[in-house]
């Protein structure tokens, strides 16, 4: 079911929605440059299990509002999340990927509004990311700027950055993630000013490296049953993130899907689902 939330003003969130509304509530956040469909497959299957699960396209991503101002820093993700929770009357599980993982990370320890939070996944991504791995993905994000000419070129890009995924013969799902502008040229379905230096990714390295801080510093203060998922192949969490991670976090489960990069959900969808399944009803029901 796809259904709105204001979260200030006339401003919309679009989400897509699966299961019984008196179900515990799980929250889904995705990637930077992504869109809320990323999960699809996941997001029916944890439904499926007694949960009430919400998929949304974060602020400049998808269907959402974008910010004319370029506000796109995890303070500004993590108020429109809280405005989602309080409309549902209940403590979310968050499970956020790489961006949606910081975001969830940010509110799951937050000194004040944790208590918004019932559990914690984070899928391949740590309390920061790997630097070398972080500027792969500016680079790839930022290389497709002027759009595309068909969809064909725009698979061929993801497939030179994802040379280990199987190219799909079906490209509903890379067309979920594309918009046809008006000089008829395909551009990623995010906001350009998300990579802009007031945006989602920061150039400047003091701005950059306090908010980190403050992830770190939450991540101290997260008290609720947690997850961290790593592709085995990922070059954004490391095991150099994922030990600081757990060690951060001690009392965090881990779980590690062999074969996978970065793009975890994409790479191995039933083999992520399985391990959050998991987590969830052993951790949660």
């Amino acid at each position: 079911m796809k259904t709105t939330y204001l979260v200030s003003g006339n401003r919309k969130i679009i989400a897509s929605e699966w299961g019984d509304k008196k179900n515990p509530m799980v929250v889904m956040l995705h990637g930077g440059g992504q869109t809320r469909h990323s999960w699809k497959g996941s997001a029916s299957k944890i439904a499926d299990l007694g949960f009430h699960v919400i998929t949304y396209d974060l602020r400049g991503h998808g269907e959402s509002f974008w910010d004319e101002d370029g506000n796109y820093t995890f303070n500004a993700h993590k108020d429109d999340l809280i405005k989602i929770i309080k409309q549902n009357d209940k403590k979310a599980n968050l499970i956020g990927a790489s961006l949606g993982g910081m975001v969830s990370l940010s509110l799951a320890g937050h000194e004040k509004e944790r208590d918004y939070c019932s559990s914690l996944t984070m899928v391949d991504i740590g309390i920061r990311p790997n630097d070398k791995g972080s500027e792969r993905i500016i680079n790839f994000m930022r290389s497709g700027i002027d759009g595309f000419s068909t969809i064909e070129e725009a698979s061929n890009a993801v497939s030179a950055y994802l040379p280990n995924r199987k190219r799909p013969k079906d490209t509903s799902g890379l067309e979920r993630n594309l918009r046809l502008a008006n000089d008829n040229r395909y551009y990623w379905h995010w906001d350009p000013l998300f990579l802009a230096d007031k945006g989602g990714q920061i150039k400047e390295k003091k701005e950059r490296e306090e908010r980190f801080k403050q992830l770190e510093l939450a991540a101290q203060r997260v008290s609720v049953p947690a997850l961290l998922v790593q592709g085995a192949l990922s070059d954004i969490l490391t095991d150099e993130e994922k030990e600081h991670f757990l060690n951060t976090i001690s009392h965090s489960k881990f779980a590690k899907i062999d074969d996978a990069t970065h793009m975890v959900v994409g790479d191995k969808n039933d083999i992520f689902a399985e391990a959050i399944v998991k987590f969830l009803t052993q951790s949660i029901l």
